[in-house]
């Protein structure tokens, strides 16, 4: 029979895994994403992402842009480069040890408009409706509750703002025995929806004009299942209101 895993359980393996990537020394970089060298090289160092949300997020000057599952920062050190002094960019992470490193870092290297806050993405510690642009690199899949993630992107987007994710995605539904897999969760494979599932909550949440920006190849990732990188993008409408929430 195979074991039924709660969100407790999920997201305590994940933030195990996690904060143990922070605690060690050595380099965690998981993807051959070419950030700029002007990032911290510490940040970069623990990149576990899976493609490049803000090259295509179209940041402007003076945005406030939110980074999901922000880690050690390097998407949000990369966003903040292009907000310039009159944007800030917030990045959200669930694991205090990821946070902390994060916060050392941008102390160390001088950053003024960046801010790393402790919550999950399922009860984002944002506003409403205070956000321009929101990035998310390879972290959707490690959230339990899918729907809840989309609902809060909706949430703290301003109306007409976008949403821009890097996420492994899979070829076909996640077996039970995948589902039941907590270390496999925590590597970013059992928590894989689909890209129809994908397009759909960001549909289901409000979002529209869902649309792929890249797509990796199929691969093994041991998983049993085909998975790839996706990065695609959604937006608010502009004519959105908090009632639709």
């Amino acid at each position: 029979m195979v074991e039924q895993r709660s969100e407790k359980e999920i997201k305590l393996a994940v933030r195990n895994r996690y904060a143990s990537a922070a605690t060690q020394a050595a380099e965690h970089s998981c993807c051959s994403n070419d950030y700029p060298s002007d990032i911290p090289v510490a940040a970069k160092n623990l990149s576990l992402g899976c493609g490049s949300p803000v090259t295509y997020a179209d940041i402007e000057p003076g945005q406030s842009v939110l980074d999901l599952g922000s880690g050690g920062g390097v998407d949000v050190f990369a966003a903040s480069k292009l907000v310039g002094s009159g944007g800030m960019v917030v990045g959200v992470d669930a694991t205090l040890e990821m946070v902390l490193r994060a916060r050392e870092t941008a102390r160390d290297e001088g950053f003024k408009n960046v801010e790393f806050r402790l919550g999950e993405i399922e009860h984002l510690p944002v506003q409403d409706e205070s956000m321009d642009v929101v990035v998310s690199n390879c972290v959707l899949n490690l959230v339990p509750d899918k729907e809840r993630a989309f609902a809060e992107i909706w949430r703290v987007l301003k109306p007409g703002g976008r949403v821009v994710v890097s996420d492994i995605v899979a070829k076909d539904e996640m077996t039970p025995e995948l589902k039941g897999d907590l270390e496999k969760w925590s590597e970013c494979l059992s928590g894989a929806m689909t890209e129809e599932e994908t397009q759909r909550r960001s549909a289901a949440a409000g979002l529209s004009n869902f649309r792929v920006l890249e797509a990796g190849g199929w691969l093994d990732m041991g998983a049993g299942v085909p998975l790839r990188s996706l990065t695609f993008a959604s937006e608010k409408p502009a004519t959105a209101t908090r009632e639709n929430s």
